[in-house]
Parts: C-alpha cells; structure tokens; sequence
C-alpha cells in the first residue's frame, strides 16, 4: 500500500528547509523532505563566504551557518528529511514517485506538495562560444564546488565570463587561494550581480570588470591555453577588431541561472516564460490544484533571506488551501508593463483577503524610478524608488483595496521619475 502524506515537501535546501518548518510549527505532523543530495542545506553548504541572514537573523553568516540553523530547527521539530533520493517523477494527481538506495523505487501520494527544486546554471553550450572544448572551463558553481567542498583548486591564471553574483564571489575567493583573475567580462552594459559584490570582490582586490564584453573565441586542445575577449555593440554583437586575447587556463562560466522545472512539466503546471518557473497565485499555489512552487525552483532570487520569507509563505499558502481547497473567485492576472521583466506572483484572486506582496525585476538600470500599479491604463498607485538595477530584487505591497471590482487585470511599470 503507497504511504500517503499531508504534505511532501521537494527539496531540502533553504526553501524546503523553510517550508516544512513553518508547517510543522502550523501543526501539520504528517510530512516528508525529500533532497537529493547527502545532505540538507542545497547550494548554501557550498558558499563559505558570510553575508547571509541579515535580514531573517539580524547578522551575517556564512551559507553553511545560515543552512545549519534551519537544519537544527527541523530536527527539533522531527521533520523527516530523506537525503539521497531522487524524485524521479511528479504526477497532476499529487503522486510522487522516487528512488534512493535504502527504500529503492517507492511512490507516494500526498494532500499538498511543494516544490523547492532550486536552479541550474546556464552552461557553455547557452552561450555558443567557439572553439575547442578543453579542460579548465567550468560554471562558477562547478568551481565553486570542487574548492569549498572537495579542496581542488581548479586553476592559477583565470577570467570569468559574466557578473552573477557566484562569479563575481569566485574572483575574490580565486585570488584569495592565489590564482590571478584577469577580469570579469560582462556582455550587457551593466553588472547583473549584487553592488555589494563588485565592490567587495572586484574592486577591493583591483580585478577589471569589462562591461558590454564577452568571450569570442577558447583555445586549447587539451587544456585551456587562452581566450579572446571583444567589446559588444549595442545589438551584444562583437565588434570586429575589438578582441583581447588572454593568457589564461581557468573560464568560469557566470551567465545566468535558471530553474528547474522537470517536475513541474511532467506534472503540466503552466510556466512563465520569462522566469521559467511556475505561474502561481498569491498563495503561492501553481496551476495545478495542491501543488505549490517556493525559492529558485520558482524564480531566482539575489538573497537567500528573501527565498526564506518566500517558501515561507508558500507552506501558510498550503496551509490554507488544506482548509479550503476550493477558490471559485475570479482571477486577477498581473502583467509586467514598461521597465518589469517579471512579476511573482503573476496573479491574484478577487478575493484576496490580506495584503500580498509582489517580486519583480526591472529590465535595466534607473537612477530615480516611479514604480506604477496600472488598472486600464490608469495609475492607481505610485511609489518613488532609488537605484534599481536588473541584479537586485524589488518588492511592492498589494492591498485588497488595489484589486479591480470588475476582475480586470493590473499592471506593474518602472520609468525613470522625470520621463515624459
């Protein structure tokens, strides 16, 4: 006979870990973690570097710290965390099936799953650099891995290919270990990690940061010999002419993260194209009846504490759908205008009784911006915010009052404040 849950919770990093805490501590006794690794904690026991938890502890710390925490406070609570299993398959019905070397092949069905999947990094074949294919061409998070975790130093003379944040933390930690980091190109015109991290480790260790650039061709058979890195027009294309050549045996790779969203295809949950995460509501429900998205399985996030407050809210989500599984209210869609690339959640019900709070990101970088909550073309709210840039996340509060009597939609637009 197949165990049944309350809940199942996918994942057992910080949004997992997050999620079946606050279930847990709501009184749901009947649930399940399941993390594929040999450990909880997911991506953070690999980032020794602190500035984590400012926000949900009020000090900085450390990946591996901030993941310990919730770690201590789901065996404090038993929560059951099954390590070394992989959820091979998820099902609309809310059947899970998964394998690991102790149970082998099970399935399971559950009231409510919730997906904290996490991401993947985009690798060389996204980006279609030619060349050979040699050693010494890693993801910043491949990089990152073997030197915090398995003690390999992966190269001495190294550049880095795009200003993520795990890129640009892999330049300061890099030299720190004693490699010479040449540079970090960047193909847009403006920096896509945090501005903490370029001063912290870019300018405080005089490492160049190349904007409107990027890396046109790899040499080397064996292993990596060198790289030419060229100036981008306004189109990203290169510039004939413009390239550099390097030196170097060591490209990281920091272009970008995306999702993963296997599970959430199989079970056909509808995803936003944008994010290619699911699209759910303001309980952080998808598509699909009972199955909820939380942290950067859903979108990528620029702090953890943010993915916390999230998966958070995802499990009172599920919580209250336990409660009342049905929602026959119309459904309010929230569209990304002028200056939004996206918006989480991307909509709402009529009648949504408390205050939710919407995620976004801007699509370039603005001095002094009006952000604009439209209905029909008018603006029905507006707020003035400093420096907002494509790396770092922006928040604004929905009100019950915000929503349309008639089920309209809402759109949300950033324009720099004196724009005509």
């Amino acid at each position: 006979m197949m165990k049944h849950y309350d809940a199942v919770i996918i994942g057992g990093g910080s949004a997992g870990l997050a999620a079946a805490v606050t279930l847990k501590q709501n009184g749901l006794e009947n649930i399940i973690v399941l993390e594929k690794d040999g450990e909880a904690g997911g991506i953070l026991q690999q980032c020794i570097h602190n500035g984590f938890g400012l926000q949900t502890f009020n000090e900085q710390l450390s990946g591996p710290a901030y993941a310990e925490r919730f770690i201590r406070r789901a065996e404090e609570l038993n929560v059951p965390v099954l390590c070394n299993t992989m959820v091979t398959h998820m099902h609309a019905d809310r059947t899970i099936e998964y394998v690991n070397p102790e149970e082998g092949y099970q399935t399971v069905t559950a009231d409510v799953i919730i997906l904290a999947v996490g991401c993947y990094e985009r690798s060389r074949g996204a980006v279609e650099i030619p060349g050979d294919r040699p050693a010494g061409v890693y993801t910043a998070g491949q990089a990152q891995r073997y030197l915090n975790i398995d003690g390999y130093m992966v190269g001495r003379r190294v550049f880095i290919l795009g200003s993520g944040d795990i890129g640009l933390i892999m330049a300061r930690r890099m030299t720190l270990e004693g490699a010479k980091v040449y540079g970090v190109a960047e193909l847009m015109p403006y920096s896509n990690g945090l501005p903490r991290n370029i001063k912290q480790c870019l300018e405080d260790f005089d490492i160049p940061l190349y904007l409107s650039h990027t890396v046109t061709h790899i040499y080397g058979r064996d292993r990596l010999e060198g790289i030419d890195v060229s100036a981008v027009d306004e189109n990203l294309k290169p510039i004939p002419g413009s390239e550099v050549h390097y030196d170097v045996d060591t490209l990281l790779l920091s272009i970008g993260l995306i999702p993963e969203n296997h599970l959430a295809d199989e079970a056909g949950i509808r995803m936003n194209p944008r994010t290619r995460g699911p699209v759910v509501d303001e309980n952080y429900m998808t598509s699909v009846p009972g199955i909820f998205a939380c942290g950067n399985g859903l979108h990528v996030h620029d702090l953890v504490d943010f993915v916390t407050l999230e998966s958070s809210r995802a499990a009172e989500g599920a919580l209250r759908w336990l409660k009342k599984p049905q929602n026959e209210s119309a459904v309010i869609t929230l569209q990304a205008g002028e200056g939004v690339s996206y918006i989480v959640p991307g909509h709402v019900h009529a009648d949504m009784a408390q205050p939710c709070e919407l995620f976004f990101r801007v699509t370039a970088q603005f001095d002094t911006a009006e952000v604009l909550l439209k209905k029909d073309g008018e603006v029905i709210r507006r707020a003035v915010r400093r420096k907002l840039m494509p790396s770092v996340m922006e928040r604004l509060k929905l009100n019950p009052a915000d929503l349309p009597a008639d089920g309209n939609g809402l759109t949300v637009e950033v324009r720099e404040r004196n724009a005509k």
